[in-house]
């Protein structure tokens, strides 16, 4: 049986953001990590997204990672291929968004492709090309002090300009309101102008849905996971799948509640804060995990302690800018990050092999080491905590159960999050 949709996404907690819209419009879908290296059997699947950790490795990487995922997909006879990346656009002035996208089309041998990040229902919209985070541009919303990849321009139109080798285009909400003939018909033009790449303005819902049906037919689309709200109602349109009521049912949740947060996001320091209202906690400190293997003990002790009795707690290294700042100063960025990541992957797996059955990770890359960590190698997806973050679940070699997981973007949530998270699942 042949797929519809086949994603490539550049980190772990984005490809499950995708995989959550597609499960909630009825598309079952299995989340794969990394390029399977043996056949899977997908006699029951709509949909496959591949999470690459791909966002913040040089451009070279990346394309190399994107291209043997689409390889993979297009064996599996996706009839649509979805680049997905942050409704935040995360990227470089060199890549990796614009790198990528320029190998897709060329393998794909398409023409055009449409730039999507908009996500409304979660503050991420586009007008005039501009990129709006709740009602603050990019470059003012905090992610201007993102660690890894701040952004410091909300002009998508002129982000992307300088990533891609073709030039770069834009649909504005004028021509949107005209609706999916409209928006298609722009495109058009625009291809005819040599206009590979365009960047859409996208305010709500209806944008959205204008515009999955103007590009319902294109080999290759990109963008946030609002994108991937509005494509299966196209799909079922054209009757390539029938919608299922319990595409995301899984087994009853077990074990220990655990968090464990690398995420320094804004949204993700609120979320700790209310968090350590109810529950324990452990800081993680980058200099002192420099400093000796004590630190990591005292924390891998403290959760030991805890898990046990079966209420959640948290351990995480996530800190304002100024305290992140100064490790990365004292350490080097890659080195601080590398640390922190090497910890919580290694709490996660000793505490899951002692019998953490719920788990909750905040931050893309804190999420990429540990599922790397516990050898996690595909995810079903299940019902939705907050918009775009889902519960999954996984097998693990030794355990009976599967793992419940949780892969949160550092800027996804409500305020009582964690706390929520755990209570739908119950």
């Amino acid at each position: 049986m042949k797929i519809v949709l086949g994603a490539i996404a550049d980190d772990f907690t984005g490809a499950t953001d995708l995989a959550n819209n597609l499960v909630r419009e009825g598309m079952r879908t299995l989340q794969v990590i990394g390029v399977p290296a043996t056949p899977l059997q997908l006699d029951d699947v709509d949909a496959v997204v591949v999470a690459l950790k791909s966002r913040s490795c040089t451009a070279s990487q990346a394309v190399s990672q994107s291209l043997d995922a689409l390889n993979w997909l297009k064996a599996q006879g996706a009839r649509q291929i979805f680049f997905k990346y942050c409704s935040t656009f995360d990227s470089t002035p060199r890549g990796n968004i614009g790198p990528v996208a320029d190998a897709l089309l060329e393998s794909l041998g398409a023409s055009q492709t449409v730039m999507v990040p908009a996500f409304p229902v979660n503050g991420r919209t586009v007008y005039q090309g501009h990129l709006f985070v709740g009602d603050r541009l990019l470059n003012d919303s905090g992610m201007e002090q993102h660690p890894l990849n701040p952004m410091t321009d909300a002009d998508l139109v002129r982000v992307l300009s300088q990533q891609s080798k073709w030039p770069v285009g834009l649909l504005n909400h004028s021509v949107l309101k005209g609706g999916a003939t409209a928006a298609r018909a722009h495109l058009d033009q625009a291809n005819d102008k040599g206009l590979r790449h365009v960047i859409c303005d996208s305010l709500d819902e209806d944008d959205l849905q204008a515009i999955a049906g103007a590009v319902v037919d294109f080999p290759l689309v990109t963008g946030g996971s609002g994108l991937g709200q509005a494509l299966p109602a196209e799909y079922r349109g054209r009757g390539w799948f029938s919608h299922t009521a319990d595409a995301g049912q899984l087994e009853p949740a077990s074990g220990g509640a655990l968090v464990l947060s690398g995420s320094c996001s804004r949204a993700t320091l609120v979320q700790i804060a209310d968090f350590l209202k109810h529950y324990e906690g452990f800081a993680l400190d980058p200099l002192a995990l420099a400093a000796s293997d004590a630190h990591y003990h005292e924390a891998l002790n403290f959760a030991r302690d805890r898990v046990g009795r079966g209420v959640p707690l948290i351990v995480y290294a996530s800190a304002a800018a100024d305290r992140v700042q100064q490790a990365q100063e004292r350490l080097g960025v890659t080195a601080s990050g590398d640390l922190v990541e090497a910890a919580l992957a290694n709490l996660a797996k000793t505490l899951v092999n002692e019998g953490v059955g719920r788990l909750i990770l905040a931050g893309g890359e804190t999420s990429g080491a540990v599922v790397s960590a516990l050898g996690i190698k595909a995810l079903r997806i299940g019902s939705q905590i907050d918009p775009g973050v889902p519960w999954t679940q996984a097998q693990i070699d030794g355990r009976d159960k599967p793992l419940s997981l949780a892969l949160k973007s550092g800027n996804f949530g409500a305020e009582n999050f964690f706390t929520r998270a755990f209570e739908v699942l119950q």
